[in-house]
């Protein structure tokens, strides 16, 4: 992250949890940003109608967008989101304009009377601007402004990690879903808009601009809302899963017509009879899977997953495992509709909990490849992940800070979990945990501490401590072998002292592997023979001496 500058509150912070990693420059930014301040935790946003206008050629964005809350307390005073380069004009309510003022990308409102708690109130913000330009999306962040090989227009969002408030007025805190969004966006008459759930309608405006009408009936995160302009075509399926029809739509580029439809159908079905087998019914049926062609590689925007894959299997034609079961399949399909489960459904509260969205979703890769090729697979897959892992900082980042910790949540995060499967050793548990976990928390925002409590009770076994050795510390442990004369020796190397996780070993005189449990004391194994430490499905070093 980026101090905006020294002058303003600095001040220094270790991630908590006792994690050994960097310490973090954080700024007042950084604060309004990621902190459940009282000016947020005041009031619970039920829903929005953001009504706005998006000029591409001049690249500017209009309209206004209504809050409806209700208050948690009794307050006078709130804050919602919107970067400081977007102009507020105004904020009206009950048809008056309130005062405002602005910290960074925060704006402040003091309304002329107590809102009381438990009332249901709302207030509307109009608002202009040009919006942040994404340079290398989706990594950067930003509003996608490109042109289609005709020269038409085609226009994208990317603002995850950055924030939705690049674009749009909102709560921009994944703590505080909205319950609903109405979302009409006018474009020029020539091109579609394609958004999040169910399309209610277009409206010819008679000025050039056509207006496109989504509903979007369950709760969402802020950087999920999308739009996705462009002169796109439609076809469409249907899915026959758990709760019945899903409708499944593709809007494409028409040069691409032909290929997606051939391509779509051999990822999208498969994906979605795979997925609901391991993690339960797809989980926003009311509204749809919809896949949309975009001028970025992709996102995993609720029930409207950008695709930029370029219609490839692997990842942009390579497969990032390195074993060749990452090939037969389309990365981006597959790893941003894991999201629908995992980000979407499942949400952190505090993207400093990010592993769970992006460990679970890359974990749903694994899952793809045992659907298609076995559980043997799935294990080469994942481990075949770890060679881009860095283990140079936590997973776990600050939390109240807009602190997204180590790129390492991905390729780390599904190693944890594969690990954690092996040591259940009980494939239709794990299987029943990954759904009970989309069942318990459906449509809620969770901690870490709640996913690993759910998967302890579960599972019979407390993995607080070995989920707190991976997520809280930078290095990952370190089982030491010493092979003496007459025995060996063995202990685990860790940053966490009552770290558990057991073991599968092999001496060099026999067939069968054996179970080890070693801890932070030297132990010894009576045998003369070498041993084979088995770390195909768990993820730690070995340092023999």
């Amino acid at each position: 992250m980026k101090p905006i500058a020294l002058s303003f509150l600095l001040f220094l912070s270790l991630s908590v949890s006792a994690q050994i990693g960097p310490i973090k420059i954080v700024t007042r930014s950084d604060t309004l940003r990621g902190a459940q301040s009282a000016e947020r935790t005041v009031y619970d946003i039920n829903s929005y109608h953001l009504n706005i206008r998006i000029d591409p050629e001049n690249r500017y964005i209009s309209g206004e967008n209504t809050f409806r809350f209700t208050a948690t307390q009794d307050f006078k005073r709130l804050q919602f989101d919107l970067f400081e380069n977007m102009v507020v004009e105004k904020v009206v309510y009950k048809n008056q304009s309130l005062s405002f003022y602005r910290e960074f990308n925060a704006v402040f409102i003091d309304f002329p009377e107590i809102i009381k708690k438990n009332a249901m109130e709302e207030f509307i913000v109009q608002y202009s601007g040009f919006p942040i330009v994404a340079k290398n999306a989706p990594w950067d962040g930003g509003i996608v402004f490109s042109k289609d090989k005709n020269g038409k227009p085609w226009v994208n969002v990317a603002v995850q990690g950055v924030g939705a408030s690049l674009w749009w007025p909102n709560k921009d805190q994944q703590a505080d879903q909205v319950d609903s969004i109405l979302i009409s966006i006018a474009v020029p008459d020539t091109l579609m808009n394609i958004s999040n759930g169910q399309f209610k309608g277009k409206t010819i405006l008679g000025d050039g601009y056509t207006r496109y009408d989504w509903f979007v009936s369950y709760p969402i995160n802020p950087y999920n809302v999308t739009f996705n302009i462009g002169d796109y075509v439609h076809f469409s399926d249907d899915f026959n899963g758990e709760k019945g029809r899903l409708a499944v739509d593709y809007y494409v580029l028409p040069e691409n017509l032909e290929k997606a439809k051939i391509h779509f159908a051999e990822n999208v079905h498969p994906m979605l009879s795979c997925f609901e087998k391991w993690f339960g019914p797809y989980p926003f049926y009311r509204d749809g899977f919809k896949l949309i062609e975009s001028s970025h590689l992709g996102m995993e925007h609720q029930s409207a997953v950008a695709y930029g894959n370029k219609y490839e299997n692997g990842y942009l034609g390579r497969d990032n495992s390195g074993t060749g079961y990452g090939k037969d399949w389309d990365f981006i399909i597959i790893h941003e509709s894991g999201h629908e489960w995992f980000g979407n459904n499942i949400t952190a509260k505090d993207i400093a909990d990010s592993w769970i969205h992006e460990g679970f979703t890359t974990y749903s890769e694994a899952v793809f490849v045992e659907c298609r090729h076995g559980k043997k697979a799935a294990e080469a897959y994942i481990k075949g992940l770890r060679r881009s892992i860095r283990n140079q900082e936590p997973l776990v980042g600050t939390m109240g800070v807009d602190d997204n910790a180590s790129s390492d949540i991905y390729n780390k995060g599904a190693n944890i979990l594969q690990t954690v499967r092996t040591v259940i050793n009980n494939d239709e548990t794990w299987r029943n945990i990954l759904r009970g976990l989309n069942e318990k928390f459906h449509l809620k925002t969770v901690t870490t501490k709640d996913v690993v409590d759910y998967i302890s009770k579960e599972s019979g076994r407390d993995f607080s401590t070995i989920f707190k050795t991976y997520l809280d510390y930078a290095k990952i442990p370190t089982l030491e072998i010493m092979e003496l004369e007459r025995h060996t020796k063995y202990r685990w190397n860790t940053s966490e002292k009552n770290f558990d996780l057991p073991i599968q070993v092999k001496l060099s005189d026999q067939s069968e592997w054996i179970t080890l449990y070693p801890s932070s004391k030297w132990k010894k194994l009576k045998s003369k023979n070498s041993i084979t430490v088995d770390t195909d499905a768990m993820y730690f070093n070995i340092n023999k001496k």
